[in-house]
Formats: C-alpha cells, sequence, structure tokens
C-alpha cells in the first residue's frame, strides 16, 4: 500500500464529501452520513444539520472556511481515512461538544496552554485493522508540535458497545501511542500526549 496522509484544504474538499458519500460511518449509512460537521470550530446555534444534504453543504462551507479541520489518509488517489483534529477551546460550541462532552473539563482562560483535540476517526470497511488510524494519529500529533501545541487529546469510549460506531477511536491505541488517562468518568475517558 501507498498510503499518504494529507491536511484537509479547500482544495481536497472534493475527494472529502466523496469519501462521506460512499463510506459507511456506521450500520446505518444513509441516515448517519455526517461528514463530520458536529465536530468543528464553528457555533451549533441556528444551524439545520437534519439531512444528508444539508450537511454535505455545510460540509463544503465548513472545509472552505477552515471549519473542519483534520487529515485525509490516501492510498494512492482514493481516500481511505479521515481524522478530524481542531483546537480544542474552538469547539466547545459545535454540535456535538454541547450534546455529548459535558464530561470534559476545559483549560483556564487565563493559562497559555494550547490543546489539539481529536474528535472523529472514519476509515473505509476494508482497511480497517490495517493502522490508518494509527498513522493519521501520528500525523495529528507530529503537525500539532510543529505548531506549537502543549498536548494531543482524545475522548474514546469505554464500552465495547459502542465500538461497532467508535469514531472517538479505541483506548488501546492511544496508549501505544504515548497517551495517558488524565480522567475516567461513566461517559468516557479522556486522555492526553504532553508534545513539550
Amino acid at each position: 500500500m501507498d498510503i499518504q496522509i494529507r491536511k484537509l484544504t479547500p482544495d481536497l474538499a472534493e475527494d472529502y464529501v466523496r469519501f462521506f458519500d460512499t463510506t459507511p460511518h456506521d450500520k446505518h449509512i444513509d441516515e448517519h452520513k455526517c461528514y463530520c460537521v458536529c465536530w468543528c470550530n464553528d457555533d451549533y446555534e441556528g444551524k439545520d444539520y437534519s439531512t444528508v444534504e444539508k450537511r454535505r453543504k455545510y460540509a463544503l462551507q465548513y472545509i472552505n472556511g477552515d471549519n473542519i479541520q483534520g487529515y485525509l489518509a490516501y492510498n494512492s488517489d482514493k481516500v481511505i481515512g479521515w481524522c478530524n483534529a481542531n483546537t480544542k477551546l474552538d469547539c466547545v460550541k459545535c454540535a456535538s461538544w454541547r450534546m455529548f462532552m459535558d464530561h470534559v473539563p476545559l483549560e483556564k482562560p487565563d493559562t497559555d496552554i494550547k490543546v489539539k483535540s481529536i474528535f472523529c476517526f472514519v476509515i473505509a470497511p476494508e482497511m480497517k485493522r490495517k493502522g490508518i488510524a494509527t498513522l493519521l494519529l501520528e500525523h495529528v500529533c507530529k503537525d500539532a508540535a510543529k505548531d506549537g501545541f502543549d498536548f494531543v487529546e482524545v475522548y474514546p469510549y469505554k464500552e465495547s458497545s459502542y465500538h461497532s460506531s467508535d469514531f472517538g477511536g479505541y483506548c488501546e491505541m492511544y496508549k501505544n501511542s504515548g497517551f495517558q488517562v488524565i480522567l475516567d468518568t461513566e461517559k468516557g475517558l479522556v486522555m492526553r500526549k504532553k508534545l513539550k
């Protein structure tokens, strides 16, 4: 395999939406084509993500506005994976943060700590368990260190029942990449990797 990791930029927007058009996020492919619009640095208030068409349209808009950030994994010219990685404090008003992340502590406003959050992985079904998510994770950490972030933070679920749609990644992958659990709650784990 010739795997390349590319940072999401506007010139890759069509590749991005095509990947979500054709890749199941979980068992309910049609109703759950998310296009990752709920994890972004835009305020959710007043947005309507109720249909696949609306989410796709927002995705293109968000890519051009640098609201959705992350990395695409390519095998030759085909996208086979996606990792959503954005600045933590920029994303606290997005839809998924407001719905699911009340257990995650925020940095105090008077600190200069910069945290890159990884919110989501989507890997093409035929490429699962081939190390694609780990390659994406390594790339996020490398770029975050170059960009002056102090930590990369992740939010895996604990319950194995979630794993059929576990977009948050697996705890073992993070441990193997140097992440440590900083908070263990009923809703899930918060894990961090120190970069400096």
